[in-house]
């Protein structure tokens, strides 16, 4: 039974004012807390290098000390622990070569003078770049 005569049904409808004004607000709470950062950064310009490159490796002399003292030069074993003799043999494979490296390579249980003779010999051939070969413990 119909008690409201004159009423038809009405279509229920879905309010969106008060949907759009709780985005409005959540959009306006997002834009003040997040935080805008700017990242700065400094533009450089690194600097070139057009240095040729080295043609050729230096020339190696190798002299080995042996732990009796005797010395080496190259794989030729010298006759002689004289200065004199080393710094000889020294001469002749210099001549050859422009500024070389002379390497030394003396046993451990070599003694120093050995090693200082072939340094003196070095000195008095005019040879100025020395290095010393060594080898890793192991552990």
């Amino acid at each position: 039974m119909n008690f409201q005569r004159g009423r038809g049904r009405e279509e229920p409808e879905i309010n969106l004012i008060p949907m759009i004004d709780v985005l409005l607000v959540i959009l306006i709470f997002l834009m003040i807390t997040t935080t805008y950062s700017k990242f700065s950064g400094l533009e450089i310009n690194l600097p070139t290098a057009d240095a040729p490159q080295p043609k050729e490796q230096p020339a190696e002399i190798n002299v080995v000390v042996t732990a009796a003292g005797d010395v080496i030069v190259n794989k030729m074993p010298l006759g002689s622990r004289d200065v004199e003799a080393i710094a000889t043999a020294l001469k002749r494979l210099s001549d050859n070569t422009k500024e070389p490296v002379l390497i030394i390579n003396a046993d451990a249980k070599t003694t120093h003078q050995s090693v200082i003779d072939v340094m003196q010999a070095a000195q008095q051939v005019g040879l100025n770049h020395i290095s010393f070969a060594t080898q890793q413990t192991q552990r």
